[in-house]
Formats: structure tokens, C-alpha cells, sequence
């Protein structure tokens, strides 16, 4: 499935004018999410700055971004928000205004700072809350990938949001949480029981538990037991397995190397086939499909495990901005 946002991508500036809120919220919730550049409406500031013949627009995109509370606490890569007011400065000059200070205050500062290995990414849930990850600034780093947010994560948790009702008095693992995302989506909107966060990379479970501890700690919809495991997919045994007894497994982008699909197929067998309640566990895994072969390999281990499979076709709203050509697949899993 392709997934299409409204609010972000090149394809966002040739809707119908947006209003003038819709812009400001649109920069906003793009830039804590420290999406692509190309994936702001410039398009539509620009219509608004001549409209307007004024900076004031700029200003409030200003205070809703790099001097918003949010960034003040939880920034953004230093490298981003340089890039960011770079470009904002550049829409400004357009204007034949009075060059703003603080604009180019901003930009000297972040100018004169020096870049950190961890940055911040903030997504917004729809109730308003926001949710603040601190993040690798490198994609790949310590040998792992665990330490960014990965696309089927983003697109599991808004699923998750659409699907409250599934988690409802459940006891839910997560297997592959990186830095937890998803699960703290799921604590912060569902009445769950327990909530199991698993991973096996000590420094992606370090930092697993300082982002649980910064976004559920003291908050008021959090009501469920969180706990971290550390799972290891090769090694896991049946003590823990039962020790765990889960009524739903969730898992976002965790098929992406041949090599650990057959660990992976094993251990959701054992899952599947493993409660002591008579009922078998619902398991749903998010895939973003980078490499056909290696899905299509996914699904034959599957098959050969006596494990069955259907794709969810339930469409779901857009809450964060991702790229929106990415091809995501949702399948839930059963005996």
C-alpha cells in the first residue's frame, strides 16, 4: 500500500490554498518531525507572503518552531534547524520588509553550536500531546539501527490510535521497539494492562528506557504496567516466553535482513503456539517493503511454519509526516 499524507509532501502545495493556519500547523508538526525540507508547504507561505505583503506570518512559523517551548526542551539537529531558518530567511528576503532580528538571531545561534550525536524528533498526536524522542542524528550508529524511528513504526502507531479497542485490558509485547515510538503512542491512547517493550541492543535499550521514562513518566492517560525485555530473537527461551504470556505482539520494520527472518518466524511460532490460555495471541507486523525478495522470503518462512497470513487493507489517517511513497504492508499473523 502507497501511503499518502495531505499534509505533507511535494504534493501538498498543489491542493486547494491552505488556510493560513493550516500552513503554520503544517511547518510545525513537519519541522519537529525533522521531515525533508521538500516536504514543507514553501509553496503555500509563498502565496501567503504576497498576499499578505507582510512578515508576520514568518514570525508566528518562527515561535511555533525554533522558539516554540518544545524545541527549547527537545530540539531538533543542530544541522536541521540551520537548514530550516536558512530557508525561512530566504522566503523572508523575498519580501521587501524590514529585515526581523530574531530571525537572524536564531540562525547565528545554532550557527555558533556545536552538533551532538543525539537530537530530538517530536511527533504530535491527534489529541495535542506531544511525544519527544531523543534520536541518533546518524542513521546507522554503534552498530545498529535501532536508534531512529523507522517509517512502519509511524505508520503502526497511527493504526494503533485508529485501533484502541484491540488493546483494551491486554497485555501487549513489542518486539524490535528501537526507541519506542509505537509503544508510547499505544500507552499514551489505549486502556491496555501491560505493555512489554523488547529489543536486544544494550545501547538501543538504554535509550529505550530514558524515551519510556521521559514520555510516560507522570502522565495522567498512562495507567497500564510498562515494562523493557531484553529479547534476544536467536537465544530466547521458553521460561521467558512464558513468563511474558502476551495477548497481542506487535512489531514495525523488523524484516530487513534474510539473515534473522528465520530467528524471527521461530520465535513467533513459539508466540503463536506457546500461551497456556487457550486463546492464541493476535500478532500484526508493519513492514516497509525496501526489498521484495526479502518480504516474499518472510512470508514463505511463514507458510513453512505453519503460520498463516493476511494482508490489513483498513485504511488509516495520517497523524505524522513520513514519506509518502513508501510502500507499507500490515499483515496479522495466526495458526
Amino acid at each position: 500500500m502507497n501511503c499518502t499524507h495531505p499534509m505533507t509532501g511535494k504534493g501538498a502545495d498543489g491542493m486547494s490554498h491552505k488556510t493560513r493556519n493550516e500552513v503554520i500547523h503544517s511547518f510545525q508538526v513537519n519541522f519537529f518531525a525533522m521531515s525533508l525540507l521538500n516536504a514543507f508547504p514553501w509553496d503555500s507561505l509563498d502565496r501567503e507572503i504576497m498576499t499578505t505583503t507582510t512578515s508576520d506570518i514568518i514570525m508566528e512559523i518562527l515561535q511555533m518552531t525554533c522558539l516554540h517551548p518544545i524545541c527549547l526542551k527537545n530540539p531538533p539537529s543542530l544541522k536541521y534547524r540551520r537548514r530550516f531558518l536558512t530557508e525561512l530567511i530566504k522566503r523572508h528576503e523575498m519580501l521587501a520588509a524590514e529585515p526581523l532580528d530574531v530571525l537572524y538571531e536564531a540562525l547565528g545561534e545554532v550557527m555558533c553550536a556545536q552538533e551532538e550525536d543525539v537530537c530530538y524528533k517530536t511527533y504530535l498526536l491527534p489529541t495535542g500531546d506531544a511525544v519527544s524522542l531523543a534520536e541518533n542524528v546518524a542513521v546507522i550508529s554503534q552498530g545498529t539501527t535501532g536508534l531512529v524511528t523507522w517509517e512502519a513504526a509511524l505508520y503502526l502507531s497511527e493504526w494503533a490510535l485508529e485501533n484502541t479497542h484491540l488493546f483494551k485490558n491486554k497485555t501487549v509485547l513489542e518486539l524490535g521497539s528501537g526507541i519506542g515510538l509505537t509503544g508510547i503512542v499505544v500507552c499514551r491512547s489505549s486502556s491496555l494492562t501491560k505493555y512489554i517493550f523488547s529489543d536486544c541492543h544494550q545501547t538501543v535499550l538504554q535509550r529505550l528506557k530514558e524515551n519510556i521514562s521521559n514520555c510516560l513518566t507522570n502522565c495522567d492517560s498512562n495507567s497500564a504496567s510498562v515494562c523493557v525485555e531484553e529479547l534476544d530473537w536467536e537465544n530466547v527461551s521458553d521460561e521467558q516466553l512464558q513468563r511474558i504470556q502476551a495477548d497481542t505482539i506487535i512489531a514495525a520494520d523488523v524484516v530487513y535482513d534474510p539473515d534473522i527472518i528465520a530467528c524471527l518466524v521461530r520465535l513467533l511460532s513459539s508466540l503463536l503456539n506457546g500461551k497456556v490460555h487457550e486463546q492464541h495471541p493476535d500478532v500484526y507486523i508493519a513492514s516497509t517493503v525496501r526489498n521484495p525478495q526479502t518480504y516474499d522470503c518472510f512470508k514463505k518462512e511463514l507458510e513453512m511454519a505453519g503460520l498463516r497470513h493476511v494482508v490489513m487493507k483498513d485504511s488509516v489517517a495520517h497523524v505524522f509526516p513520513y514519506n509518502q511513497a513508501s510502500s507499507i504492508e500490515m499483515i496479522k499473523i495466526y495458526v
